[in-house]
């Protein structure tokens, strides 16, 4: 029976309506140890690629971090909200104007590359020394200095009369509520981000990755053939995919918590 490496890598598709703590929180008993991280926080709205790492594996936070990140992310043209996703209250409404397929394209085009980007008021990011989400939410007014990104693919997959869906290749750092807003803007209208999901980190696939449930249907044997180790996961960072087992090999079919 093999067993479970004391430390590793496992990709997660996190459900939407969980935190990436509530991951964290519900792998720690199935992989042994408290020392259970992450590497790149997803909100409970969105869904998608969460990297969880453990034990001494914990050390790869910081490189992938770094990692450029594929999205889904579903536009909802016509309102922007105080947060930059459909959670927040509606701040700001335009109608929508006719836009064809090739003008939009335009419009997304003219994003990609390197830039400088506002970030949501409601961010984690640490204005005056404190939580610009607090701030945010006692109504304080301020100002984020924008701050350097890179898109390096913006493609539109879909579209409905007033939502777009597209494909983002984005740098560490990236506010993709923020591209939304901006997007918005840009199209003539307003926009907020209704959904989101994480495809990619770095060389890490959402098609690599299981479910919570997926996870616990495993237990430690099962799981012992999905966890990476962290000479693995270096290897699959520099593109290397041979020691990942396919999701589709399992025979369980989780939907999560």
């Amino acid at each position: 029976m093999p067993a479970l490496p004391a430390s590793g890598v496992l990709l997660i598709d996190k459900p939407e309506g969980w935190s990436s703590h509530d991951v964290v929180a519900y792998l720690r008993p199935l992989l042994g140890t408290r020392k259970v991280g992450h590497a790149g926080t997803l909100d409970p709205l969105a869904s998608g690629l969460l990297v969880v790492l453990y034990g001494h594996a914990t050390k790869l936070s910081a490189e992938l971090h770094r990692e450029r990140k594929t999205y889904l992310a579903d536009l909802a043209l016509g309102a922007e909200t105080a947060t930059d996703d459909r959670e927040g209250a509606v701040t700001e409404r335009a109608e929508v104007p006719a836009l064809s397929d090739e003008a939009v394209r335009q419009t997304l085009a003219a994003f990609v590359g390197p830039q400088q980007q506002v970030p949501p008021a409601y961010s984690a990011l640490h204005v005056g020394g404190q939580r610009a989400y607090d701030r945010a939410r006692r109504g304080e007014s301020m100002s984020l200095a924008p701050r350097a990104i890179v898109v390096y693919a913006l493609d539109l997959v879909g579209r409905e009369p007033a939502r777009l869906r597209v494909r983002v290749e984005c740098s560490a750092g990236t506010y993709v509520r923020a591209l939304a807003r901006d997007i918005g803007r840009r199209l003539g209208t307003r926009a907020h981000l209704g959904g989101l999901r994480r495809l990619t980190v770095g060389s890490y696939s959402i098609e690599d990755a299981l479910t919570p449930a997926q996870a616990r249907e495993f237990g430690a044997e099962g799981l012992a053939k999905r966890v990476m180790t962290e000479d693995a996961a270096r290897r699959l960072l520099a593109g290397d995919r041979a020691d990942i087992a396919p999701v589709s090999s399992a025979t369980i079919t989780g939907k999560g918590k």
